[in-house]
């Protein structure tokens, strides 16, 4: 009986390298995921997600059915975006003083509130698009507030060490969520119309608000202070200003969010007057950008450092506006699909490095107003583009319009890859004193234990 298990059972030492070699690359890209409250997180958002994009190309072909005009197409993402821009600094403070999962419960329910509104109205046929604006504003607002708690909510989650990962990770999932979104959207879109992408969207949030319940997270301590809301918003304005690193990061993220990203908002353009098909087509188009967005991030998950991310976000950026460019150029559908691959892959890795990056660089008192920093950047730049990028398709086309916000992710890149060698001491400087704090926070509580 010995003898016949020695020659059926291998023993750990005799597994083939390459198959340790890819235990462990599975291992490392997944490791977020062996906190049980970001368990809850993921799995609640990856229902959620895809009925966010379901909605959004639900609404886009919705206003872009009542109007056939690209300049309502970009104002209905500009009344959708701005608020965060106005609003972004307030909900950093909320997110740096109240406890950060109340504050993503309370944004989850407004938010499904929102989409069960859209859905009836849609559904009994008396939806105009001024409705669909004044919903998209609401939604905006809550938005300002759910976009810096949830980002900061994430070490929470996993801590420092994991942060990285867990980004990868929730970027991943919310392209994958990109790629069936929108295929399950056209297919609905086109049989039984949009009312119906916006009452799933509305159900879905029932997953992620279940999980935030589930969870057990200790919030981390919140410093005193008599400082005035106007006084708390100045500081982070301050620290992000004079910290070179994160100032920079930021700037490149706001020149994309603002002449390369109102791409999408002109996508049913694309669909309906260059590549001459429906909805359908649409969600073809973001599906292959999501599947970009989403090799993208897991990317980025495999990676266990953040040695030389800087890098990865200059490459990523120029790449972007090269893809964009050649995409813009395009009169095939499925050339058109293959382009917006390397579209979505670099969009993601730009952002998620930099997000990386930020979070990595801040002091937790801070993290939140840095955060939403980083919101009004990279959501809240853009309306603005999308506003200008409808505009300028009205004029010229929404071909060059795009083919112009290509050429300056590529002037950014180039400003960025030159001023690299500067900025990478002092993040290195910033991230290390960031460790160094939170390790001493983590001896501090186990001693007091």
């Amino acid at each position: 009986m010995a003898a016949s298990d020695t020659t059926t059972t291998a023993p750990p030492e005799v597994l083939v390298p390459e198959e340790v070699g890819q235990r462990s690359r599975l291992a490392i890209a997944f490791r977020a995921l062996g906190h049980r409250n970001f368990q809850y997180f993921f799995s609640g958002q990856m229902i959620s997600l895809i009925g966010t994009w379901m909605q959004t190309i639900g609404e886009a072909w919705l206003v872009y059915r009542l109007t056939h005009s690209g300049f309502l197409l970009g104002a209905v993402a500009f009344v959708g975006r701005f608020p965060i821009f106005l609003f972004a600094p307030l909900g950093g403070i909320v997110a740096d003083r109240w406890n950060r999962r109340l504050v993503v419960i309370a944004t989850q329910a407004s938010s499904m509130i929102l989409a069960f509104i859209l859905a009836a109205l849609t559904l009994t046929h008396r939806v105009t698009v001024w409705e669909v604006m004044v919903l998209a504003a609401l939604l905006g607002i809550v938005n300002a507030f759910d976009i810096p708690a949830r980002q900061t909510f994430l070490m929470d989650m996993v801590g420092r060490s994991d942060l990285m990962n867990a980004i990868a990770l929730n970027s991943s999932m919310f392209n994958g969520a990109r790629v069936l979104g929108p295929a399950v959207a056209g297919v609905l879109v086109a049989s039984i119309g949009e009312g119906w992408c916006f009452f799933a969207n509305a159900v879905s949030y029932i997953a992620v608000i279940i999980g935030l319940l589930l969870m057990k997270v200790t919030p981390p301590p919140h410093e005193e202070s008599t400082a005035t809301p106007l006084e708390r918003i100045m500081e982070g304005f301050r620290f992000v200003y004079h910290t070179t690193p994160i100032f920079a990061l930021l700037l490149l993220i706001g020149l994309i969010s603002l002449v390369a990203m109102p791409y999408t908002v002109l996508m049913p353009i694309f669909a309906d007057k260059i590549l001459h098909g429906n909805a359908r087509t649409l969600g073809a188009l973001m599906g292959a950008t999501g599947v970009g967005a989403f090799l993208g991030a897991f990317t980025l998950a495999l990676r266990t450092g953040l040695q030389g991310l800087s890098r990865v976000v200059a490459l990523s950026c120029a790449s972007f506006g090269a893809a964009l460019i050649l995409f813009s150029f395009s009169r095939s559908f499925y050339l058109s699909v293959i382009l917006l691959v390397p579209v979505g892959y670099s969009m993601m890795l730009q952002m998620a490095c930099s997000n990386t990056l930020i979070q990595s660089m801040a002091p937790d008192r801070l993290r939140g107003r840095v955060m939403s920093a980083y919101s009004m950047m990279f959501m809240g730049m853009a309306p603005l583009g999308a506003m200008y990028g409808g505009a300028l398709a009205e004029r010229i086309g929404a071909p060059w319009t795009v083919a112009i916000g290509g050429f300056g992710s590529l002037i950014g890149a180039a400003i960025f890859w030159h001023y690299v060698p500067q900025i990478r001491a002092e993040a290195r400087r910033l991230i290390e004193a960031q460790q160094r704090a939170s390790e001493a926070r983590q001896q501090t509580v186990a001693a007091h234990r």
